[in-house]
């Protein structure tokens, strides 16, 4: 039998006072395992009481250089002996060459800087709707989302998130949202009317079990807002920075956005967020118009500096794209074996298995065997592991989740 729910997990001895001082101090947000991560360093972390732990969950998608990567933390070190932080009043150096490292390296003209992918996407929606105000077209407010998306928490990002079970206890949502389903042109056709302003959406949805849009979707998306005059943003929060093994998403369509959206991987592990955009779009940024106190600041700036320089260098994301073809390889033998696999399917790192029943069990199973993984949408098993991650250790967790579905199969 597999291991038993959450909340009757065993504690260990080690971990038990920091796990009593979260649940007496630290808001509830989060059903947390039973575990306290101390150290990482690669594709591992360690628990307080000395297990090792192989990540493929990566932080939800940040740490896709692995825990502690040498060259991301000498850039925090040397900048934190320098200057942390400074009001966007003044100009920051990291902040100016890592706006021109990434409208270099994507369709943008300029960047917004922030501190998260939900303040991304609320610059997104701010800026559209700031952009038609000042051509003289204020009636164009609406914005269409797709089901199963997921943008961030925040009211207007919670408002754009279309799944009714981050909607509850948070009525009203913000008005002019349309949710249409996902990878549906037809649907996204018949909604779009002269109010819309913007279609959003996820190449390749995360949090809604690792969706991926086919071609033709994405490059329908774009002709259809051409043609009525709305601004495609894409939500590349959890797809950016070499996860699908391009550097943005965007890229496996050959279909270009007005808006885009970033954060997660960026920093390497330091929180920041971005918003990018065209020239078009960007000049109705002005000043007094939108502002993050702590967004761009100096140290933010130089771990995303670090974090580009490694995933830009040479043969970085040809070798992501072999290991994850390898990956995929392997869950789909996975997948042959076990019928409780209803489909496998992923992109470059970003890879799933959707099985036919609950799969929190695997997930706990899994944990006490030595490798952190995730469940979304309760039957999704999602694998977002560092991008450095090896076939020997892909091979260890394909063996374990073997097993584990083996024992769903005998229940």
């Amino acid at each position: 039998m597999l291991q038993s729910p959450l909340h009757l997990l065993p504690r260990k001895p080690m971990n038990q006072n920091i796990i009593q001082l979260t649940e007496e101090h630290v808001a509830g947000t989060y059903d947390r395992y039973p575990i306290v991560v101390t150290r990482g360093r690669g594709c591992k972390v360690w628990d307080k009481s000395g297990k090792p732990y192989v990540d493929f969950v990566s932080g939800l998608a940040v740490n896709n250089l692995g825990h502690c990567h040498p060259s991301v933390v000498a850039a925090i070190k040397k900048q934190a002996e320098k200057l942390i932080h400074v009001s966007n009043l003044y100009h920051i150096e990291s902040q100016s060459r890592l706006a021109e490292k990434l409208t270099s390296l994507s369709f943008a003209d300029k960047i917004f800087f922030c501190n998260s992918g939900t303040e991304a996407i609320e610059s997104a929606i701010k800026l559209t709707r700031k952009y038609f105000f000042d051509r003289g077209q204020s009636e164009k407010t609406d914005i269409i989302t797709m089901c199963n998306s997921f943008h961030g928490r925040t009211l207007g990002a919670l408002s754009a998130t279309a799944q009714k079970k981050f909607h509850v206890g948070f009525e009203p949502l913000l008005p002019r949202f349309k949710y249409i389903p996902f990878d549906d042109l037809q649907a996204a056709r018949k909604a779009i009317t002269r109010k819309t302003c913007a279609v959003l959406v996820e190449p390749i949805q995360g949090e809604g079990g690792v969706n991926i849009a086919a071609p033709s979707y994405i490059r329908g998306l774009k002709k259809l807002c051409q043609k009525n005059g709305a601004l495609l943003i894409f939500d590349e929060v959890q797809s950016g920075f070499g996860r699908t093994g391009k550097l943005f998403a965007y890229e496996l369509y050959d279909t270009k956005p007005d808006i885009m959206t970033m954060a997660k991987a960026l920093g390497g592990g330091i929180a920041i967020g971005a918003m990018a955009g065209t020239n078009q779009v960007m000049k109705s940024f002005v000043a007094g118009t939108h502002a993050a106190t702590f967004g761009g600041n100096p140290l933010a700036c130089s771990a995303a500096l670090a974090t580009l320089k490694v995933i830009t260098g040479k043969n970085f994301l040809r070798k992501v794209n072999a290991t994850g073809i390898y990956f995929l390889k392997r869950l789909k033998e996975i997948a042959r074996e076990n019928p409780v696999v209803k489909e496998v399917r992923g992109a470059g790192m970003f890879l799933a298995l959707e099985l036919n029943q609950p799969g929190h069990e695997i997930v706990i199973d899994c944990m006490n065997r030595g490798f952190l993984i995730n469940c979304i949408q309760r039957n999704v098993l999602r694998f977002i592991p560092p991008l450095i991650i090896s076939r020997k250790d892909i091979d260890g967790l394909v063996s374990v989740l073997s097993d584990s579905l083996a024992k769903l199969n005998d229940n």
